[in-house]
């Protein structure tokens, strides 16, 4: 059946689902925005349970595929799915809260402004040691009450009030945090607590087959005492009663345990760290550690901590639709200086005094006023519940199929006593024992049920996703969302950064062009010219959003920024003696303008005494370069760039690039005073681009990561292609991709391999897709750049992975299959933008995550293997009996003693595995590749059908072979019975090793690494023995001697060397389901 193992991808051409990376829903962690979904434009048909993403997809199509599911349990099977009940509640949740601020701030704004006119305004409470209460402050803060905070002189003396001061911060010690949390509070907000174990418990209980077995066992337990007594009669409905119990019990402990991994890894999610400076110096902290009085420098991509006001900023802009609802940028001054926590920087720079945290804040109340649901579909997940519903409703028809065979035979007296008479006579059996014997008939039935219906499977998936997100934490990779872990297993091309991920993100000054003067990293600034050393100081100081801080009694300056920014204040710091602080306090800024990636510089405007200004610009050497019409020589002079000099600064920039630096360059310009627009007008200014006087060009080496380049050929080797995408020099590009082996020889660094992003962007978009293909670097590339590259390559039918870590790589990361975000240089955008954070921004942690997808999907299919397996040999074995002789060898505890090897246990051993590096000597997984290969098949055929042959053999002739015709034939019939049971639970346990390597002949490499299946094998072996020697009152067995057990030992064990040559047999490459498609294509009447 197609349904259960063809996986449906999107056609190509079709759009991919696309959602902004800062709506309501993603500021709360989740959630689903119908409007957002253009569709899967593909042939599903009315499918339900076709997904090749679960991204964004409307709420309408998952309750469809819930509703056409076979579940049995759905509080189980639906646990770890979106709580589409609660999201729909959430979003009204939302509109009301946000409706409420809204309305409590104007009513404030009304009664400020009537108290102004007035007159009079709310005094200020003293607080503690503070001049302020927390009353007040929540009050200007979450009403933008700009006159109130006039009142208090401004952010000065709101600082004053704070005992802050707004250029070291707070002192910081602890004994001081502990006051202002006690005072102010901490930055959290109430969660909710996780489920106890009761609750699983209770979940488990829902099981409908489980219940009516528990009235069946109820009913057997009365009628059985009534007829024999309760020192005999309690053993039948007991055991089952307590098999039950056991199966509830043990379920209840596997997802209880499941949700505590889920809970870690979501506490870390949510835990940001930023930057604050304390006593002077800027240091990370968790956004849990931030208190009121905390200054808190702010750049793009940041989220908004706490509440409180700006400081200073330089075209601040922040994206307020998380605490809104309306995707606007908001420009913030001196005019408009409240920040919103919760809220993400735009665009821009600044600083900001908190003045609100945690429940006192607007985006507190949100976060404790509704329940975050971190439940999502994966398509694997999806299609495994289409297998369920299928295996499912086999099953319940071959269930419904015994009850009827087993009561006609009963009525019409053709079932059979041991000693050959009758079991029922009309007018002649009693009530009581016709009762009896039609609820045993009916709980066998209901059992088979239980085992046919898979319900473990879709929850298979979450368990070896919880266990595999918990390994990669390890593995230095933070999963945000749980379909990202399979999907990368399909990935088929990365499209990775350069900077920081395939280099150490180390930079150092190594070279430098100033003038006609090239220097190494060991020149002084004696051997250049005082006058450029005093202007490339001055830009270096001023044109950063690093800093520098210079301990009091002495010593080494701590460097605080991006390595870029901390490289080129080192070499300031080092070869140019510069005086960081001395030099930052000669003039004052008047205008900044970020850093941007497209434009690929940036810069700042400083007001000097003589009614001047002057523009320091940073960027891109050959950008910067091309805005240059002059250039400070060796002499201090300012000099033409005529054409010998543009020639003679680009072979500079080329040979710096081919030496793997990163090529940076300092320029400036002076301006009149009637060139500068007024003060009103500055926060618009435009600074100046052309007519540039170049000062230096500097080289800066970031040495690649040890090991990349074995990481790289171990991509290739896997099928996936790497891709550089890089904004740097395409020279330095091509050196660095040489040296990392994503380029292997100069034959390969022209084009197509090798293309510069203005060139890519410009090409029409059939010929995009086509050189796409064959695209391995990309320098100088845009954010932009990036997305199309993404789309190219997703049109083709690759399945993308791709890095970044700038606000602007959000919508790449947003529209590739898998987004990873660096997690030490990434933004808090390009973080919730992502499906992965890169904890160490490594490469080689990217393709550890790529074994893990890859992980995941082969444990899934091992355990499929071997609970299709168990199902077919059970079904087969009791209905045949059935229908043959109208009794089954397995009876109900038995079976769900099975059921739970199975469903739980099965699933524990098999779905952990951790990854061997088989997995990266094959090609990706891909999305329409059957979930149940034409390998699994094999397998899976050829031990069901040993073990069906082998046990239905002995259940008819058992008697005979094993020399018990002369026992008494009910004796002899439940030593065949129990041997046949002992011997289908032993090869489930022989059967295990041979699910863990579907397509290899050595099954036991490394059996001995994964301590949890040694543990549940050898359990579980345990248990059986207990079972057969002590428990037979309750499962209806008898002890078996040595010659028995090893019988049921040897059957198991054939099953070893018959899976070695059943891995012989050829099996053909196009999957079963499309021979069947196929054929049944041929056989239509035109």
């Amino acid at each position: 059946m197609e349904m259960t193992t063809g996986f449906i991808s999107k056609g190509r051409g079709s759009p991919s689902p696309r959602r902004p990376p800062l709506d309501e829903e993603a500021a709360v962690g989740g959630g689903v925005v119908d409007s957002d979904y253009e569709g899967e434009k593909v042939e599903v048909g009315d499918d339900p349970f076709h997904f090749s993403s679960t991204k964004n997809v409307p709420i309408d199509r998952l309750r469809r595929w819930r509703q056409a599911a076979l579940v049995l349990n759905a509080s189980r099977r639906f646990r770890y799915t979106l709580d589409l009940k609660r999201e729909e509640e959430k979003t009204i949740t939302l509109r009301k809260i946000r409706a409420h601020a809204q309305a409590i701030r104007a009513a404030h704004l009304f009664q400020a402004a009537g108290a102004q006119s007035n007159g009079t305004v709310k005094p200020s409470v003293p607080n503690g040691d503070f001049g302020i209460g927390q009353e007040q402050l929540v009050l200007i803060t979450k009403d933008h009450n700009i006159s109130a905070l006039e009142e208090y002189d401004g952010v000065h003396g709101l600082a004053d009030l704070l005992m802050t001061n707004l250029e070291d911060g707070i002192w910081g010690d602890d004994s001081d945090i502990q006051r202002r949390r006690n005072l102010f509070g901490s930055n959290t907000y109430p969660q909710r607590e996780g489920r106890s174990f009761w609750m699983f418990l209770w979940d488990a209980w829902q099981d409908l087959t489980l219940i009516i077995l528990i009235i069946a066992a109820v009913a057997s337990l009365a009628l059985g005492i009534k007829t024999e007594g309760i020192k005999e009669g309690w053993y039948d409905g007991g055991s089952i009663t307590f098999a039950v119990i056991l199966v509830i019990v043990v379920t209840a402990v596997s997802d209880y345990r499941q949700s505590l991994q889920f809970q870690s890894l979501n506490e870390e999610k949510r835990n940001i760290h930023m930057e604050v400076v304390r006593d002077g110096r800027r240091m990370k902290l968790s956004i849990y550690d931030i208190v009121v009085g905390d200054v808190v420098p702010l750049n793009i991509g940041d989220q908004v901590p706490a509440d409180g006001v700006l400081i200073s900023g330089h075209s601040l802009a922040i994206d307020e639709s998380s605490m809104t609802g309306e995707s606007k940028i908001v420009h913030k001054d001196a005019k408009a200086p409240f920040l919103l926590s919760g809220c993400k920087v735009a665009d821009g720079s600044g600083t900001m005094l908190v003045t609100g945290v945690g429940v006192n804040t607007e985006w507190g109340m949100l976060m404790a006023s509704i329940s975050v649901d971190n439940g999502e579909e994966t398509p694997l997940q999806v299609r495994l519940n289409g297998v369920a519903t299928f295996i499912g409703i086999v099953g319940l028809a071959v269930g419904v199929s015994v009850l009827f065979v087993l009561l006609a035979r009963y009525f019409t007296g053709h079932s059979k006593n041991v000693d050959g008479s009758q079991q029922f006579k009309a007018g002649v059996t009693g009530v009581g024992t016709a009762v009896n014997r039609v609820i045993k008939i009916f709980t066998i039935a209901v059992t088979i049920v239980v085992v046919a219906v898979p319900e473990g499977l879709p929850l298979a998936v979450t368990l070896t996703l919880a266990y595999s997100m918990r390994k990669m934490m390890a593995d230095k990779a933070l999963v945000r969302r749980l379909s990202a872990c399979e999907t990368m297993g399909s990935a088929t091309t990365i499209c990775s950064d350069k900077t920081g991920t395939l280099t150490l993100n180390e930079m150092t000054v190594v070279e430098a062009c100033v003038g006609e003067m090239r220097t190494d990293s060991t020149s002084s600034s004696s051997q250049l010219p005082a006058g450029v050393v005093s202007l490339l100081i001055e830009g270096i100081a001023y044109n950063t959003n690093g800093s520098v801080f210079t301990p009091e009694g002495g010593g080494e300056a701590a460097v605080s920024g991006s390595p870029t920014e901390k490289a080129i204040l080192i070499w300031g710091l080092k070869q140019l003696g510069m005086n960081f602080k001395a030099i930052r306090s000669e003039f004052a800024i008047a205008h900044v303008v970020p850093f941007n990636s497209e434009k690929k510089r940036g810069g700042v405007a400083i007001k000097l005494p003589d009614s001047e200004f002057r523009v320091h610009w940073k960027g891109a050497a050959e950008i910067v370069l091309a805005s240059c019409t002059q250039y400070m020589d060796v002499n201090d002079q300012v000099s033409a760039m005529d054409e010998d000099k543009v020639k003679y600064f680009r072979k500079s920039i080329e040979d710096m690039a081919g030496c793997c630096l990163r090529c940076v360059a300092i320029a400036y310009k002076t301006c009149k005073m009637e060139d500068i627009p007024t003060n009103d007008e500055q926060g618009k200014w435009a600074l100046p681009e052309d007519d540039l006087i170049l000062l230096a060009i500097v080289g800066l080496k970031d040495p690649c990561r040890r090991g990349v380049k074995d990481s790289v050929e171990l991509c290739k080797r896997a099928g996936v292609k790497v891709r550089m995408v890089t904004g740097d020099n395409i020279q330095t590009a091509r050196a660095i991709a040489l040296e990392c082996g994503i380029l292997t020889s100069d034959a390969e660094a022209i084009e197509p391999y090798l293309i510069e992003g203005r060139v890519f962007r410009s090409l029409p978009d059939m010929q995009r897709e086509e050189i796409a293909e064959r695209i391995s670097v990309m320098g100088r590339s845009s954010p932009n750049d990036k997305l199309l590259l993404v789309q190219a390559l997703k049109r083709r039918g690759h399945v993308v992975g791709v890095t970044g870590d700038g606000t602007n790589d959000a919508p790449a990361l947003h529209e590739a299959d898998i987004g990873l975000a660096m997690g030490i240089q990434g933004t808090e955008v390009a973080k919730e933008s992502s499906d992965i954070i890169i904890l160490d921004d490594n490469f080689a942690s990217v393709v550890k995550v790529i074994r893990w997808g890859r992980s995941v999907y082969a444990n899934i299919q091992k355990f499929i293997q071997f609970q299709l397996t168990v199902n077919v040999a059970a079904l087969v074995i009791n209905v045949v009996a059935a229908v043959s002789s109208g009794d089954v060898p397995l009876n109900t505890v038995q079976l769900l003693w099975v059921n739970l090897i199975m469903d739980t246990l099965g699933a524990l051993a098999l779905a952990t595995e951790p990854p061997t590096d088989h997995l990266m000597h094959r090609p990706p997984v891909g999305r329409r590749e059957p979930l149940i290969t034409n390998i699994m098949w094999r397998n899976l055929l050829v031990q069901a059908f040993y073990q069906v042959s082998v046990l239905l053999v002995l259940n008819f002739s058992g008697r005979k072979l094993l020399g018990l015709e002369k026992d008494p034939i009910d004796h002899a019939n439940k030593v065949k019975n129990t041997l046949i049971f002992n011997a289908f639970v032993l090869c489930q346990i022989f059967n295990e090793f041979n699910s863990r390597k579907p397509d290899e002949l050595n099954v036991f490499e490394g059996v001995t690494n994964n301590h949890l299946f040694m543990g549940i094998v050898g359990s579980t072996l345990v248990l059986q023995v207990v079972i057969i020697e002590f428990l037979g009152k309750f499962t209806s067995t008898v002890r078996l001697d040595w010659h028995k057990w090893l019988i049921s030992i040897v059957i198991a064990f054939i099953s070893w060397p018959l899976a070695v040559v059943g891995k012989l047999i050829p099996v053909p490459s196009t999957p079963i389901s499309e021979m069947f498609s196929r054929s049944h294509c041929h056989r239509r009447p035109p």
